[in-house]
């Protein structure tokens, strides 16, 4: 399974010179027009198995969709002039940002999901769980549909009734304005929440600050939380979708996935869940009592292929990702970019696209398990922008109005025919595409059993070597994070041999084989070998 990540809004925005703090027409927006026949076939011709469109529900924005019947926020409480799409208005509509025509966001959804399958590809969607917008309210709600908050006893801090909790006190906003001029903080007007709700990163204080996700409050995951999210998911299940990428998953109780997942399944059994969970002593809790198919792979081998990179640690190093969860290595979503992460070719990763090669030869071919990859990855983009609420922070920015100019490039008026990329932009997308047309549609890849060889090379600090083998098929990965083009004895013990090779080999086994290699550095190789 490969996972392309694409932030709906930003795909298709074509603004050469966009402007920071900008609106859509200073700095660009893109809807799901942009996802032509064309563009789904450009993507799965990458190798592409899923596409996860990130921002689809509806969201806080200071974008005025009042005479379509949406609510005004409050630019107080919205982060970016565009919003974040994790600060969710209404769990059962289409964010009008990614509309042609408002009135019909939902249909053109729907067609999009249509559009995507009949590319070949599948189709995820967020699922935000543990937070919504301060000024939640759903205008799409189903008929019969109870609204969050409806009901609340907003005088109890904490009811298993209640879908918020309540602090009790005003919201005060003094710690969200600090540091801004007075100028600046004149431009806002008051924001009034009595009582205050708790913030949506656990914040249990009428204070938030401008560095929480003030933007945000905290469902409360009582009895009455339970039926209405299970209503939400079924409601998209309904309309086509294949998975749900679920937002801070860790944040909500394990009981509730416990319960609702199985349910969700029943109806729809090829449905998948992937929870963004980063504790690593809650895993197999997520994937066997809580039912999710995969788990983000971000403290485990995404950190470890960071500081190899980075030089602070030694290759051999990587060994223990997969030996800490080997036995649910299968469940475990790999990725090297995703819109939380800064980009490999920022000044604040690697500097150098070039040099995320090898990271992408460990993270895509070492297992059978999925791997995900963020558009404009495979062009190198830098995220080196300074689009506004964001800032200049090595990230494509979530909250702002933008064009990503390699994707704008890449894209080229929707004809793709690359003529505005550079040679290395274009040569880099041809090594993506190799690696992960291997990991998805080559059997030994895609299925087959994986051997770590630095166990026998301890020679080797900054190279990681291991086999993948279907037993008919044989490969030796290399991949090499130094600055140097390498030369150099790789051993394949005789285990290897008896376990990976045909009887034939087997049988005339004599011992340990040695394979002399040549490694450009900041790259790797992927020899066929015969055992």
């Amino acid at each position: 399974m490969v996972i392309y990540q694409v932030f709906t809004r930003l795909f298709g925005a074509n603004v050469q010179r966009p402007v920071p703090n900008g609106g859509k027409r200073q700095s660009g927006c893109g809807t799901m027009a942009a996802f032509t026949p064309k563009a789904l076939q450009e993507i799965k011709n990458l190798g592409a198995t899923h596409i996860w469109y990130t921002g689809i529900i509806e969201h806080a924005t200071q974008a005025d969709y009042t005479k379509y019947g949406i609510l005004k926020d409050n630019p107080l409480v919205v982060k970016g002039r565009a919003g974040s799409p994790y600060a969710i208005k209404d769990y059962y509509d289409v964010d009008p940002d990614l509309a042609t025509r408002v009135d019909e966001r939902i249909a053109e959804w729907e067609q999009l999901i249509e559009r995507t399958h009949a590319a070949g590809l599948k189709v995820i969607q967020d699922f935000v769980p543990n937070h919504v917008a301060r000024q939640y309210h759903s205008d799409a709600c189903p008929k019969g549909c109870q609204d969050l908050g409806q009901g609340d006893d907003v005088t109890q801090g904490y009811s298993p009734d209640n879908n918020f909790y309540y602090l009790g006190e005003p919201l005060h906003t003094d710690n969200i304005t600090a540091g801004m001029s007075e100028e600046e903080r004149g431009k806002y007007p008051a924001y009034e929440e009595n009582p205050a709700k708790a913030t949506g990163n656990d914040v249990f204080s009428a204070w938030p600050g401008r560095n929480d996700w003030y933007e945000t409050v905290k469902l409360n995951y009582g009895r009455n939380t339970y039926a209405k999210m299970l209503q939400i998911l079924l409601y998209w299940a309904a309309k086509g979708v294949d998975g749900f990428r679920c937002d801070m998953a860790e944040m909500v109780p394990v009981e509730f996935w416990e319960w609702v997942i199985p349910q969700v399944k029943a109806q729809y059994p090829d449905i998948i869940f992937i929870a963004e969970v980063y504790n690593p002593a809650l895993y197999r809790d997520y994937i066997y009592r809580g039912g999710f198919d995969y788990l983000y792979d971000k403290v485990g081998l995404y950190d470890k292929l960071r500081a190899v990179q980075a030089g602070w640690c030694s290759a051999k190093e990587i060994t223990g990702c997969w030996q800490s969860v080997e036995d649910i290595q299968g469940h475990m979503l790999n990725f090297l970019e995703n819109h939380d992460e800064q980009r490999i070719a920022s000044d604040f990763f690697a500097g150098d696209a070039l040099k995320g090669r090898p990271m992408l030869l460990v993270s895509a071919l070492m297992n059978t398990n999925p791997m995900m990859i963020y558009f404009g990855q495979e062009l190198g983009e830098r995220g080196m922008d300074s689009e506004g609420f964001s800032g200049e922070d090595g990230r494509t920015t979530i909250f702002d109005y933008w064009t990503v100019d390699t994707v704008r490039r890449w894209r080229n008026g929707g004809k793709f025919d690359s003529l505005q990329l550079t040679k290395e932009e274009r040569d880099l997308r041809q090594y993506y595409q190799k690696v992960l047309r291997l990991a998805e549609s080559d059997k030994a890849f895609a299925e087959g059993l994986f051997w770590d060889l630095m166990y026998v090379n301890p020679h080797m600090d900054r190279q990681y070597a291991f086999l993948r083998s279907d037993r008919k098929n044989t490969y030796l990965v290399v991949a090499n994070f130094c600055d140097d083009n390498i030369e150099t004895e790789v051993r394949v013990p005789a285990d290897a041999i008896r376990t990976l090779g045909d009887a034939e080999s087997a049988g005339s086994l004599i011992g340990d084989k040695v394979i002399s290699v040549k490694v450009k550095a900041w790259d790797g190789i992927i020899k066929k070998i015969k055992l």
